[in-house]
């Protein structure tokens, strides 16, 4: 297998790297430098369909090429997560996103309603009015420079709580920010743990300041998740037949469906998919919306295309709704989004455990093997993407699409196992854009040699993204 075995006097292998860091405990700088020790090896090996890093004679295999996550991902080569998600349970428990493939399978059936189209197409006014008071926001600092990542993470949180849950924040007092800062903290310490292999050990990591912290914000997050659940359930148990009749459905409705007519969940159950669901759902929307953003005020003349088609299928009304005939027609906002999902895909990177031994094109992974297929690189293959860094939003226009090998795109996971919500996420995702853009010109600050990529669950921004909102009210581009 291509890579780099560890010798007698290095055990480490490759990843012995990250211990050199002279600033081990800034924020993100561990997991800054395991991109770049993975960058490195890619690079020596990136005409390859994998390679294979070693931490302490461990074989950790990355996939880099569409065909052998095609061979690993079709059928039943690897449908177990790899067992690093296991420092991920205490957070989601058995939930979707870590749970074993005996629980996962008739789960995933059932959580496939909570996603139907009827419902999705529920929570369409949710966005839009959303989307409108997030444009409200962003006229309170128009002409200036203004950190746009924390002010979207909000709008999403509120949404996500809205759709999900049916609750608004405000009804549960002031932890929105909180909540939000929360996540984002516990995201980044649970890679935190996985990046750093002698954090590994239980034995260490829980008496080390670090678990510490990690404890103090689960408290609050399933203090959270517990309130909402406890209150909408007693609620649910107050009508009667359930839910209101005729009401939108929120995704916290079907799972107590499940739970207390269907006797599909248990309670401890709902709480899994509950906390799931309030990570995934919001952080990954959030940080694309950041980062769509942040790429379209570099580029001018992808924001000159966005808007002209934005004016010709929405019209001059900037407060009329988008519906879902407009998220089909507006075919280059659609683009751009998956040029952004490109270049930061929400799911950077996602591992499955190898159950026996497996041969992937011409390669035998051992039994035992972690398997990680890195969308962040496999979406950087110069003989798929050329010019890889250039976002290009042409790369996936109509005719260029077809070209795309399969499996060679995969920016919400891919095979049995990816991302349950991801239509709930680009809908979102596309209905905020297009009221920001409806409304503003944007114009971002730093380059993108400044604003670097960070793996946590969702691909965060290494640093606070500054975009200028100027009203289109009063200004041409």
């Amino acid at each position: 297998m291509p890579g780099r075995k560890p010798s007698v006097f290095n055990i480490l292998g490759d990843i012995g790297e990250l211990i050199d860091l002279r600033h081990l405990g800034s924020k993100y700088s561990i997991h800054l430098k395991f991109v770049d020790v993975l960058r490195n090896v890619y690079k020596t090996f990136q005409k390859k369909h994998l390679f294979c890093v070693w931490i302490l004679y461990t074989p950790f295999v990355f996939l880099v090429k569409a065909e052998a996550v095609k061979e690993a991902l079709r059928g039943d080569k690897m449908k177990e997560k790899s067992w690093i998600y296991k420092f991920m349970r205490p957070l989601f428990g058995n939930g979707l996103a870590t749970s074993p493939y005996v629980i996962w399978k008739p789960r995933r059936k059932l959580l496939n309603r909570c996603f139907h189209p009827d419902i999705l197409r529920g929570f369409l006014p949710v966005f839009n009015e959303h989307a409108q008071e997030l444009v409200k926001v962003f006229q309170e600092s128009e002409n200036e420079f203004t950190e746009i990542s924390h002010t979207i993470a909000l709008c999403a949180l509120n949404i996500i709580c809205e759709t999900a849950f049916d609750v608004k924040l405000k009804t549960l007092g002031n932890n929105e920010s909180q909540f939000a800062d929360t996540v984002g903290r516990i995201s980044a310490l649970l890679m935190n743990r996985i990046y750093s292999f002698w954090l590994w050990p239980d034995v260490i990591y829980w008496n080390t300041p670090f678990s510490k912290e990690f404890k103090f914000h689960l408290k609050f997050l399933k203090e959270f998740t517990k309130k909402v659940i406890r209150e909408k359930k007693e609620r649910y148990l107050s009508l009667g037949s359930g839910a209101d009749k005729g009401k939108r459905q929120a995704l916290l409705d079907v799972l107590l469906k499940l739970h207390l007519v269907e006797h599909e969940l248990t309670e401890e159950d709902v709480k899994n998919e509950v906390d799931t669901f309030a990570l995934g759902g919001y952080d990954t929307a959030a940080v694309t919306v950041t980062w769509a953003l942040y790429l379209i005020g570099l580029y001018p003349d992808v924001q000159v295309k966005v808007h002209e088609e934005l004016d010709k299928i929405l019209g001059e009304n900037t407060d009329k709704d988008i519906t879902e005939n407009d998220l089909k027609d507006l075919c280059y906002l659609d683009s751009v989004v998956k040029e952004t999902l490109r270049l930061y895909p929400a799911v950077p990177e996602f591992g499955r455990h190898v159950e026996e031994d497996t041969t992937i094109c011409g390669y035998t992974i051992p039994k035992g093997a972690s398997c990680f297929i890195l969308s962040y690189f496999l979406h950087r293959d110069q003989e798929v993407f050329p010019d890889p860094e250039k976002f290009d939003p042409n790369r996936f226009s109509p005719e260029n699409s077809i070209k795309i090998p399969e499996y060679a795109y995969i920016p919400f996971s891919a095979g049995p196992r990816n991302c349950i919500g991801y239509r709930f996420a680009t809908m979102e995702v596309k209905i905020l854009l297009a009221t920001i853009l409806r409304n503003f010109t944007v114009e971002s600050l730093e380059e993108r040699n400044k604003v670097l990529p960070v793996m946590q669950v969702a691909l965060h921004p290494s640093s606070p993204v500054y975009v200028k909102f100027r009203s289109r009210s009063t200004q041409v581009i």
